[in-house]
């Protein structure tokens, strides 16, 4: 004979504190809450409508700069350190938490073009279009390029590929002679590096065999990459008008298109969940590395702290305030495409005689050619023997 017998946790139902708030248990049965997706349909529109009127991102702005904040870098030790490069040569070294400038360096004589941070913090490199050394700086630039990241774990640095302790790069991946106007290495995957060149194209490179692999052409000029933090063959290029997110394995056709931007995307950047990315017309936007912050730098002359989560509170929290966050961000969730509203091209191929209209996909709309190095050294080599012969 079976017997299920009834147990009662007093755990569960007395207070351990005079404090504790009263534990009810609840019956789940859908047939009793007949109105349970009304209510919390209400309830998402009432938490959307609040976060809007607490809603407070900006923080503050590190002022002080002589000229306009050309680039931006974060230290890969300190969440409180960022480095930040001007459009008259200045390098400056801040503090987030005191909100002050800890150094200044005039770095170049011209326009600070790119900036990172040795993989350790000890140190950082700068690039500028002049051709020449300086003393004080540390980076060599031939070809005007814009782009410079430092390698993960080694001491190299991307121009060509440079040693910190040469004087001459160690290797030289071109594919032709184009100006690089961004260029990052993979942090998960180290050894790969990515480049975007002034003439649309988008090109990979294989550290280990000192080769590029291959490239995709837009139709307009990428102005920057960045990698997927968390998932090592995805990176996102800023294009004008668009941002395009790419598997590296599949290069023609990206994973998704980020439209409807009313001019250039001048900078991007991932948070370091993988999950979330930051964008905007300005020179350069870094999301700092605890995923609460975004930083940029523009024109004006200063650097501008905001929230990555508007209304997200600042300091501790207690226990009802993170399970009302939880809840509402699950029921936002839930009711995130309600109601569905069909894009005005999908009306008009709906609305038109079929055929009439020519369906391209938005993913290979942008997208020229994908070029192999093996079938480009094919095609060189093939051109060389009709002019022999």
């Amino acid at each position: 004979v079976k017997v299920k017998m009834l147990s009662w946790n007093l755990d569960n139902y007395v207070h351990k504190t005079p404090l504790d708030l009263q534990i009810v248990p609840r019956n789940y049965d859908p047939t009793l809450h007949p109105f349970e997706v009304l209510q919390e349909y209400v309830r998402v529109l009432n938490a959307t409508k609040l976060e809007g009127v607490f809603a407070k991102p900006f923080l503050a702005w590190l002022d002080g700069h002589r000229n306009g904040v050309s680039c931006l870098a974060k230290h890969p030790k300190s969440l409180a350190t960022v480095l930040s490069g001007l459009c008259d040569g200045e390098v400056r070294i801040w503090n987030l938490t005191q909100l002050k400038c800890i150094c200044i360096i005039q770095a170049h004589e011209g326009f600070v073009r790119g900036i990172c941070t040795r993989f350790c913090g000890t140190s950082f490199h700068s690039i500028t279009y002049n051709i020449r050394k300086d003393r004080r700086a540390i980076t060599y630039n031939i070809r005007k390029d814009t782009g410079i990241d430092h390698h993960w774990k080694e001491a190299v640095f991307q121009l060509d590929i440079w040693g910190e302790q040469r004087t001459n790069p160690i290797c030289s991946m071109t594919w032709r002679f184009d100006s690089i106007s961004s260029g990052k290495f993979n942090a998960i995957e180290t050894f790969i590096l990515e480049s975007c060149m002034s003439n649309r194209n988008i090109v990979l490179y294989d550290m280990k065999q000192a080769t590029p692999l291959k490239k995709v052409i837009l139709d307009m000029r990428t102005n920057t990459i960045c990698w997927n933090p968390m998932e090592a063959f995805i990176f996102m290029a800023a294009n004008d008008y668009n941002l395009f997110t790419f598997d590296m394995c599949a290069l023609d056709t990206p994973v998704m298109v980020h439209m409807d931007h009313v001019s250039a995307v001048l900078d991007v950047d991932y948070s370091p969940t993988g999950k979330e990315f930051v964008f905007q017309h300005v020179l350069c936007v870094k999301w700092t590395s605890d995923s609460k912050y975004i930083m940029y730098g523009s024109d004006e002359m200063s650097i501008h702290l905001w929230k990555a989560n508007a209304s997200e509170k600042l300091g501790v929290l207690t226990s009802q305030e993170k399970a009302a966050k939880y809840y509402n961000q699950k029921l936002k969730e839930k009711f995130q495409n309600h109601p569905h509203i069909q894009p005005t091209e999908v009306n008009h191929i709906k609305h038109s005689k079929p055929g009439s209209v020519p369906v391209v996909s938005k993913k290979k709309k942008h997208i020229v050619p994908v070029v192999k190095y093996l079938v480009f050294l094919t095609i060189l080599m093939y051109n060389y023997l009709l002019l022999l012969t």
